[in-house]
């Protein structure tokens, strides 16, 4: 047995499991790590183009363990692809249950990582590498699931896809075109949202049900000035200078504090389980949201301002056209998450606002940012999520949540398919460093998910 597997199943039982894996399950984690260290090694990233190739490995393994050719399907979408498998229910007149994930991820430079981001590796019970925790790993879960309950000769009575789009991270278009071909659907299960919040010492706090998601929306900033020679510089017609000032002014704002139930739920559980000034001010924010200085606190802290919050912050810069030349246009891109309910048009005006010069011109990068209503929450979702979670941890507290990224699930719940993010993994907050270097998940989280994902689909289509 691998060191890996050791880890893994060592983990699940002596720090985080309440009860001993099924055996199944373990039968299962061999293939998954294997399937898992293919999927790392994938440079799903843009302009790689891997993702067709990463599909086709996904669906011969889905075939191999039963699927008919006729119930997998890779839609090519542009330069990337999306992948559909249907698991047929016995009664065709269900709607069936989407299954959603991605397979791309951020790009990574292997420079710039300790380890090599693109291969798999196990260090101090943590797996690494670009896309373990966003989200690899839950595809792959999700694969696996569905190849185990094919061979376990399982017929769900209401029937079930698998709806992996190929760009979540960029375009979204995959993501689009599996919206418009698949919204006839009961409702969505999105393993890329949700999911537990471990404390500081991998005690489960509180696991929440992705119901609401914030607003993505890129704005592209544009200065020009009429440049020349370096030799004779004039800071007032610099356009790069002019960009910087008009930055340093988004920095340095912040949008209105702003609550919905959701938030005040979600914030309330996690307060009540934590401890020191942040669960004081959450403790103290939900129950009175007016409160400036639990705000601020809160605020203060990267993995919840943007509870609170619509939030804008510059992300990329482009100026200049010659080393020994005054730049003649500089642009920057403000990729913003807008709070539920706040429209694209007015955080556009409020940057023009903030920035206060009519010389840099705000325009909004295509594609037209989704505004998607919260999901309704649905007893039969809640309760099937609920009594899953806690086989694993009895007694932790489940609330609904909201996403302060975009997820896929924002164009199928504007197609009206009610969407649930339902990720199975536990996180200590700031942990897995997604987008960033070093990216990990504990790998407690693996078997567990094989656990999870098996128990709660054959929960919610017997």
């Amino acid at each position: 047995m691998s060191s890996i597997l050791r880890l893994t199943i060592g983990l699940a039982l002596a720090a985080t499991a309440p009860r001993i894996l099924a055996e199944t399950t373990a039968q299962a984690l061999p293939e998954m790590k294997d399937m898992l260290r293919h999927a790392i090694a994938a440079q799903t990233v843009e302009g790689k183009d891997q993702v067709p190739a990463f599909a086709q490995y996904l669906a011969g393994k889905l075939e191999s363990a039963g699927f008919a050719k006729a119930d997998i399907e890779i839609i090519p979408v542009e330069h990337t692809a999306a992948l559909v498998v249907q698991y047929h229910g016995s009664d065709a007149k269900l709607k069936p249950i989407l299954l959603s994930g991605h397979m791309d991820v951020v790009a990574a430079n292997p420079a710039d990582w300790q380890r090599d981001p693109f291969t798999l590796i196990e260090e101090n019970g943590y797996l690494y590498g670009r896309g373990v925790a966003d989200m690899k790993s839950s595809v792959i879960a999700l694969t696996e699931t569905f190849m185990r309950l094919k061979r376990e000769g399982y017929v769900p009575k209401r029937g079930m896809m698998l709806v992996f789009s190929g760009d979540e991270e960029t375009a979204m278009a995959s993501t689009r075109e599996l919206a418009r071909r698949h919204h006839e659907a009961e409702f969505l299960l999105n393993a890329d949202a949700g999911g537990g919040t471990y404390d500081a010492q991998l005690k489960p706090v509180v696991y929440e049900i992705q119901a609401a998601e914030k607003v993505y929306a890129d704005f592209t900033l544009t200065v020009t000035s009429p440049g020349g020679h370096s030799s004779e510089p004039n800071p007032k017609q610099n356009a790069i200078y002019h960009l910087a000032q008009a930055l340093g002014r988004i920095a340095a704002y912040q949008f209105p504090v702003q609550h919905s139930e959701i938030t005040l739920a979600s914030l309330k559980a996690t307060g009540e389980h934590g401890s020191g000034p942040l669960a004081d001010a959450m403790r103290q924010f939900a129950a009175h949201p007016d409160d400036a200085k639990a705000a601020a606190i809160i605020s203060a802290d990267p993995a919840y301002v943007g509870q609170l919050r619509t939030t804008c912050v510059a992300t990329m810069l482009d100026g200049g056209h010659a080393l020994n030349a005054l730049p003649q246009r500089a642009d920057a891109n403000i990729n913003c998450r807008i709070f539920p309910g706040v429209s694209v048009a007015s955080v556009q005006a409020m940057l023009a606002k903030v920035i206060d010069d009519p010389g840099v011109k705000i325009s909004v990068k295509p594609p037209p940012p989704v505004e998607s209503p919260a999901s309704p929450l649905r007893k039969d979702v809640v309760d099937a999520v609920a009594a899953t979670i806690h086989e694993r941890f009895p007694g932790v507290e489940i609330v609904p949540g909201m996403s302060a990224g975009a997820t896929d699930s924002m164009y199928f719940r504007n197609a009206g398919v009610p969407s649930y993010g339902v990720s199975p993994e536990f996180a200590k907050p700031n942990d897995t460093f997604a987008h960033g270097l070093n990216e990990k998940l504990l790998a407690s989280e693996i078997p567990a998910e094989l656990d999870y994902w098996h128990t709660l689909l054959t929960r919610l289509t017997k």
